[in-house]
């Protein structure tokens, strides 16, 4: 009875965790790095030196393309542990902006909040400590 409580799918499902939290975080951060590039990469460059940020054409570039192939890496499931890394850094450079920069609110309002940036760096640790899981390249290169 308390297999039912503590595993009500059985132990088994538990290899499946991180593909649906994978393909939805690839999917995510390859539209936000598409987006960056595809709305005008110099804009996003512009809107980050707004903001302080050091060298901000080249970190507009460097956070697009972080994204973009770490989200497409993540789809794959290939180099999940160490693809998952930069992708929570870039989220947690993230929060850190929305709270101390703009002074967003943790849930949305009249502006963004953070809330979603946080949730997306908590994934991607869960990611780095999980791995790809089942269907994935890497369970295939193993």
């Amino acid at each position: 009875m308390l297999d039912l409580l503590t595993e009500p799918f059985g132990a088994s499902t538990v290899e499946w965790v991180a593909l649906p939290l994978r393909l939805a975080l690839g999917v995510i951060f390859i539209d936000g790095g598409f987006g960056k590039f595809h709305r005008g990469i110099s804009g996003t460059g512009r809107w980050m030196e707004g903001l302080g940020i050091p060298f901000p054409q080249l970190s507009a570039r460097l956070v697009a393309t972080t994204e973009l192939v770490g989200g497409v890496l993540l789809l794959l499931g290939l180099l999940t542990h160490w693809v998952a890394i930069p992708l929570a850094f870039d989220m947690g450079v993230a929060v850190l902006i929305s709270k101390f920069r703009m002074g967003a609110p943790f849930q949305g309002g009249e502006v963004q909040g953070y809330d979603l940036n946080v949730i997306l760096a908590a994934a991607c640790v869960a990611l780095v400590l999980s791995g790809a899981g089942t269907l994935s390249l890497d369970r295939l290169i193993n």
